[in-house]
């Protein structure tokens, strides 16, 4: 056998033996069966179909708290969680390196949805627990590094893929069902629903989910194994600047996800309280946004050979800024419908920058870039949602008044002021993105060999965990 089959067969056997770890010398089973991707996508369905349940009663509450300034306390809520999200991130995946993914799983998914049944016992606590649980919102992170442990490299970038899909699965079906409960049978049922299901999602994490980090790969100790670069938050951001081309890549991030985060927070709030929509149809516009957005990613692929991955950015970002423009001066339910398809489209935007990412750097340095971008997205879901509330707040959008229902004569002729300060940071960000590389490389492109996979196969976090690709942001989970 040559020594670069030996290699191969080497890391596939690590991937294989992941369903087993070593406790008192004898060989137990960590969960049901080996750990695979299947156990990451029923972890992070649960979890977003929890707290979609609670879409439509979270408006109400939210409204009903803060009547003067729900757009303000909507946007630092949300703010708060970003930046402790962001915060704590690096240190949680490192320590998901010597302590195992499933501890980490379970932590994160428990403290993420503790909130939910304070929502029927006292608001001003849900709400105050919604911002703090940011410190443990890096769900995703734990399940891309969960992914990496048991796919090889070639097989990550579809893993990742199903993993966004199940996301985006979970919020077309949640909003409208919690919207027909809440109808039927009131908001405590819902949240009573919600809570049943994030428990589910604990019980299969202890029960089900097998660990996928085998003991040899840990380092011997946790202390000296985590160094204080590994927790620092900022330390993939001071590396920006050290390529053009890294650095034109983030900015034109920064730029794009800034008022993207901002909308992610809101959108809904808005649809249902300055819009004139009601639950039901809140319900079926996120259905619609959610089932054309898994479309565009199957075609993804295909953009790519055609396009390229750079002018594959600029049409995402070109959606982008058109879908933003239409919510910003949109008067009229139809535009509201006609944003939310452009939204859809535009979600290629961040799977083709993590291509651009992938094909266009060294296998040793993948990590490395991810992780930068991925840090200064991670800096946007806390700058976002503050920016668009401090927004709705200066331009005095009062939800203590009677709004006018789209169409009447005394309606705004800017309703959504913060989508049109993001419409133009995205048509900065599509400058910037014009000047990337056409083929160009970020440090240098070179082929993967058998020793590159085995360090990514027994290095996870080196290349997910908060270094993952730019999937989906850990705000979408109010």
């Amino acid at each position: 056998m040559t020594p670069t089959k030996t290699t191969k067969t080497e890391v596939e056997m690590v991937i294989r033996n992941r369903k087993s770890v070593m406790k008192d010398g004898i060989m137990t089973m960590s969960g049901i069966g080996e750990p695979s991707v299947f156990h990451a996508l029923v972890v992070i369905f649960l979890e977003f179909f929890a707290w979609g349940l609670l879409t439509m009663p979270i408006i109400s509450v939210l409204n009903a708290t803060f009547p003067d300034h729900t757009f303000l306390m909507n946007g630092l809520i949300m703010g708060i969680k970003g930046i402790l999200s962001f915060l704590s991130a690096p240190l949680i995946g490192a320590l998901s390196d010597v302590w195992g993914r499933k501890f980490f799983l379970l932590v994160t998914v428990f403290f993420t949805c503790v909130p939910i049944p304070l929502m029927t016992i006292n608001t001003w606590w849900f709400f105050a627990m919604i911002s703090i649980s940011g410190v443990f919102a890096v769900t995703f992170s734990i399940v891309f590094a969960y992914v990496a442990d048991v796919t090889t490299e070639a097989e990550r970038s579809r893993a990742y893929g199903l993993v966004s899909a199940t996301f985006a699965a979970s919020m077309v079906i949640s909003p409208a069902l919690g919207a027909s409960l809440m109808e039927l049978y009131g908001e405590a049922f819902v949240v009573a629903a919600a809570t049943a299901v994030a428990v589910l999602d604990v019980f299969f994490i202890m029960v089900a989910v097998p660990e996928s980090l085998p003991e040899k790969v840990r380092p011997s100790g946790w202390g000296p194994a985590i160094s204080w670069e590994q927790a620092d938050p900022f330390a993939a951001l001071r590396k920006v600047g050290a390529e053009r081309t890294v650095l034109m890549l983030c900015v034109a991030v920064f730029l794009s996800y800034l008022p993207e985060a901002g909308q992610y927070s809101c959108i809904f709030v808005y649809l249902k309280l300055v819009m004139g929509f009601d639950e039901v149809q809140v319900a079926i516009f996120i259905a619609i946004v959610g089932v054309l957005s898994i479309g565009v990613q199957v075609v993804l692929g295909f953009l790519m050979r055609s396009l390229g991955a750079k002018h594959t950015i600029m049409v995402g970002l070109l959606f982008e800024m058109l879908q933003l423009m239409w919510y910003g001066f949109g008067s009229r339910t139809w535009m509201m419908w006609a944003a939310g398809v452009l939204a859809a489209l535009g979600s290629v935007t961040y799977p083709a920058i993590s291509a651009y990412v992938s094909v266009n750097s060294r296998a040793d340095r993948q990590g490395v870039v991810q992780g930068m971008v991925t840090g200064v997205r991670g800096l946007c879901n806390g700058l976002g949602p503050a920016m668009f509330g401090v927004i709705f707040y200066l331009f005095q959008v009062d939800l203590n008044e009677e709004h006018q229902r789209p169409g009447q004569e005394n309606e705004r002729m800017m309703p959504g002021p913060p989508f049109v300060l993001g419409a133009l940071l995205v048509i900065c960000a599509l400058l910037v993105a014009a000047f990337l590389p056409e083929d160009g490389t970020v440090g240098g492109n070179r082929r993967p060999s058998p020793v590159d996979l085995r360090f990514e196969v027994e290095h996870g976090r080196r290349v997910a965990g908060p270094l993952s690709p730019l999937m989906a942001p850990e705000s979408a989970a109010l």
